[in-house]
């Protein structure tokens, strides 16, 4: 579920269009894998309770159910409704399940550009946050669990440079559209 291209500006070209990292699904899987396995086994080892056994049953599969949707569905939504998209235009930033928050920055507000590996896991699996200050009124925009956030930075750089070279060209063809030299 990317950024959707007819929301793009005519001549904008989709550079970059990101998750998080996966890493943020593994304890939910995990939280999923135990949470099955406890309740199958509670739910095999349910004595005789004179036909209330299968209500003891049901109770242990609605646990299941209720911890299983907080602790792997809500992460798992969280995480497939957070997008960074870079264009050779803008940063823009879409996140939220039920309300929904997204923030564009151009790039040519961009002043500087810094990620970081927050523990020795995120710098072996190659993910990390990216800083991406700005000249604009709300500062800087932080993206969390960037993959390939080195090869991000360099790319975002890059975009940067070359819209801010876009940008000299056209106010030297405009200067001389006016001189007409």
């Amino acid at each position: 579920m990317g950024y959707p291209t007819r929301l793009l500006s005519p001549d904008e070209v989709i550079g970059l269009d990101l998750r998080p990292h996966w890493k943020a699904l593994v304890v939910p899987v995990l939280i999923f894998l135990v949470t099955a396995g406890v309740a199958g086994f509670l739910a095999a080892v349910v004595p005789e309770l004179g036909g209330a056994e299968l209500y003891l049953r049901i109770a242990i599969g609605v646990l299941a159910l209720l911890v299983v949707l907080r602790w792997t569905c809500w992460p798992w939504l969280k995480w497939v409704t957070t997008n960074y998209t870079i264009t050779n235009r803008r940063l823009i930033t879409r996140v939220g399940v039920i309300t929904r928050e997204g923030r564009d920055m151009p790039l040519a507000r961009v002043n500087d550009v810094s990620f970081s590996h927050d523990s020795l896991l995120e710098r072996i699996l190659g993910c990390g946050t990216l800083v991406v200050e700005s000249a604009g009124e709300r500062g800087q925009l932080v993206l969390e669990s960037v993959p390939r956030v080195e090869e991000v930075q360099r790319e975002l750089y890059r975009l940067v440079e070359e819209d801010a070279a876009r940008r000299r060209r056209e106010i030297a063809d405009d200067e001389y559209e006016i001189d007409g030299t």
